[in-house]
């Protein structure tokens, strides 16, 4: 950390502060890193930085887990899951007590690992929970077209993957109060910078990548803070170490082969229009949800848990009543405490 850098930042921001603007970052990384760095402290009073839908875990809705639940009580199946999923409360249960309880829960590190369980277990049906923004999908689209050539007959993946830009389409159009994206820098790497552009074409807002260290991140504060208040160009990579303009086209390209455009449901923001990623029909044969066909009641959130507000930006973690009383990481309530990039668990552990 170069603390000389980060003081000639901060003073260039409080000194180009003119007006109070609003900031959203949409990276759970980014929101663990702006905690941990304490980056709120060293802003002025005329920047409020509130955290957005950036953590995959966090959005993945609540009727979601009940599915996986459900799943993992079916005869000779094994649920793989990333570690943060399997303590996300369903609506009655979780996968972490359903794997105290006896069910083949296992965690994983990377989807090719399902490839692997599917292999080794002929005579279990492996199911993996594939959830994640642009980032993770294409990892899932491997798994698939590998099952696939490899004629893996046992495998399938129950799916939640998710696109950004709807979600910040939407988060705009709900009335929610943001002057500039903090936009995700791993995610931006597989998407590039097209999709900030389509963004600011379509709303008053500016779009800055950057990383994830605390100089980075004050880079791109600093860049947003000029794109917003001189009126330059509202699209800045601040990240090009890492992003480049046209992103991954061969990823994309992988994606798009495996999985189209469906809706999707967001933990409180609701359903949005072509913001999820479902199994194409010619790869259907490993779509969770055609393979088991399972009836599952409308998940209910958990009561006084304001999670789904915190990923709005409408109110802050330490306003929720049950933060740091009946919700803290160890004894998870909502879905934001339970992932480390969960904006309630970065506020109990560094603010």
């Amino acid at each position: 950390m170069n603390r000389d850098l980060i003081e000639t930042l901060r003073t260039a921001i409080s000194g180009e502060s003119e007006k109070p603007i609003t900031l959203m970052e949409v990276c759970g990384s980014h929101t663990m890193a702006i905690s941990r760095f304490g980056i709120r402290s060293l802003l002025p009073e005329t920047i409020r930085l509130i955290s957005g839908p950036g953590c995959p875990v966090c959005v993945t809705e609540i009727t979601y887990i009940d599915y996986a639940i459900a799943l993992s009580r079916q005869p000779a199946t094994v649920v793989l899951s990333y570690g943060d999923l399997v303590r996300v409360p369903g609506s009655h249960s979780s996968l972490e007590r359903e794997r105290a309880g006896g069910a083949d829960v296992r965690i994983v590190y990377s989807p090719m690992q399902a490839l692997e369980t599917a292999r080794e277990n002929p005579d279990k049906e492996v199911v993996f929970c594939g959830i994640g923004f642009e980032t993770t999908t294409p990892g899932s689209a491997v798994l698939i077209k590998s099952a696939a050539e490899k004629n893996i007959g046992n495998l399938s993946i129950l799916g939640a993957h998710k696109t950004m830009k709807p979600a910040m389409s939407a988060l705009l159009e709900s009335g929610t109060a943001i002057d500039g994206y903090i936009c995700p820098g791993h995610v931006s790497v597989i998407t590039g910078m097209g999709m900030y552009r389509e963004l600011c074409n379509e709303y008053p807002i500016a779009c800055t990548v950057t990383g994830f260290e605390a100089e980075e991140i004050l880079v791109g504060i600093l860049s947003l803070v000029r794109s917003i208040q001189n009126g330059g160009d509202p699209v800045q990579n601040a990240y090009p170490r890492v992003v480049r303009e046209e992103g991954n086209p061969k990823a994309r390209s992988l994606v798009a082969e495996v999985f189209e455009p469906s809706d999707a449901f967001w933990r409180g923001l609701g359903s949005i229009k072509g913001s999820g990623l479902a199994v194409r029909r010619e790869y259907e044969t490993f779509d969770a949800y055609e393979r088991f066909g399972l009836e599952v009641e409308e998940g209910v959130e958990p009561k006084g848990c304001r999670c789904g507000e915190v990923l709005r930006g409408v109110c802050t973690p330490a306003e929720c009543p049950l933060f740091g009383n009946r919700c803290v990481p160890g004894d998870p309530v909502g879905a934001c405490m339970v992932s480390s990039e969960g904006s309630c668990a970065a506020w109990y552990n560094y603010s």
